[in-house]
């Protein structure tokens, strides 16, 4: 969690970012949750592009992802 919190807060320099493992302890999937204005103007598609994105190869390890994503 904290890896990924890392790596989103540091692209995003979120105003609220919240990471949480729902897999229930297993690491194979998260909900997250990104308000930043770097989406200020993005749909909510390439918004979760974008987080997609930074995370990369992180991701194809999971099994899923809940993900909410906002301008503030």
């Amino acid at each position: 969690e904290k890896e990924i919190f890392e790596l989103l807060n540091k692209e995003f320099r979120a105003e609220k970012l919240e990471v949480q493992d729902i897999s229930g302890g297993c690491g194979s999937m998260y909900g997250i949750e990104v308000v930043s204005e770097r989406f200020r103007g993005l749909s909510m598609l390439r918004q979760q592009r974008l987080v997609n994105e930074v995370l990369g190869e992180e991701i194809k390890g999971w099994h899923g992802v809940q993900l909410r994503t906002r301008a503030p």
